[in-house]
């Protein structure tokens, strides 16, 4: 048997084999980033090229940023960026403590009727979210907190998908450790925060970045229960600025508005791409 001539085929099919998944990934890459590319080059063309492009084009000769200027002079979109960043962290502050409580207390208090209550809580994310959001807009219409920054967050200070995710990892820390500690005389809320937050950081991190980015991008509700503009996000600020800010005419305005309000997503993303899908694996695993 020719051992050298099996070894040879057999590296053969596995540089094919490499060089045809590389293939796909580049293929699949471009159709993914395209999107992008095509929306930096809208932003970066003027109107009038843009208008005068019968069939459009992949490049520019002329790029220009005076559409990123209008979207800071021009339009309102500093005070979009502002009310953003107050809804974000007031909401992604008060969501990480309640939380961080009820994931301790399904995971490690004992308590009558805690399994079937946390079986009744999970059961909460097989409501539809329209459902959710018409008992949401009626509750903050009746208590007259229609565009209040009060009603925007209030309905998203809680999330049981995040929960779940934390309970899941503090059952994990060794029961133990918690039995040592209350021999010791330590407290349940000094063990949480000396103990199972430290153990868990990479899980409470992701949960921090993925309600960050939830917040970001944030629509449907900021919509439906604000219509001064004073409190509008810049998720449905885009919709004001199309309609009262540059025209439904001037794509590359808009363009550069859209490039402005995707950046901090992409910059958050690629910082802690890693810590999010460690995060998510872990909260997967037991033992």
């Amino acid at each position: 048997m020719d051992y050298d001539k099996i070894e040879k085929q057999a590296r053969v099919r596995a540089k094919v084999k490499s060089t045809v998944t590389y293939v796909f990934l580049i293929i699949w890459a471009v159709i993914v980033l395209f999107p992008f590319y095509w929306m930096i080059l809208t932003s970066i063309k003027s109107y009038s090229s843009y208008n005068s492009e019968y069939v459009p084009k992949f490049y520019t000769l002329a790029p220009t940023i005076k559409n990123y200027v209008d979207a800071f002079i021009s339009v309102n979109l500093s005070r979009y960026f502002l009310n953003t960043i107050i809804f974000t962290v007031l909401t992604t502050a008060v969501m990480l403590i309640v939380t961080i409580l009820a994931a301790f207390a399904f995971a490690r208090l004992d308590f009558k009727g805690k399994n079937i209550t946390f079986a009744i809580f999970l059961s909460l994310m097989m409501i539809p979210n329209e459902l959710v959001v018409i008992t949401n807009y009626v509750t903050i219409t009746n208590w007259d907190m229609r565009n209040t920054f009060a009603g925007l967050i209030l309905p998203s200070v809680t999330s049981v998908f995040y929960i779940y995710l934390l309970k899941e990892n503090f059952e994990q820390i060794p029961d133990s450790l918690y039995k040592a500690a209350k021999v010791d005389g330590t407290s349940d809320l000094k063990y949480l925060f000396k103990v199972m937050l430290p153990i868990c950081k990479p899980t409470v991190i992701t949960i921090l970045i993925l309600k960050v980015i939830e917040c970001w991008n944030s629509y449907v509700w900021p919509r439906l229960v604000t219509d001064n503009p004073d409190y509008f996000l810049v998720s449905n600020g885009i919709q004001e600025i199309r309609e009262n800010g540059f025209g439904r005419e001037n794509i590359p305005a808009m363009m550069a508005a859209v490039v402005v309000i995707s950046v901090p997503l992409i910059i958050i993303f690629l910082i802690f791409h890693k810590k999010i899908m460690a995060g998510v694996s872990r909260g997967g695993t037991k033992g």
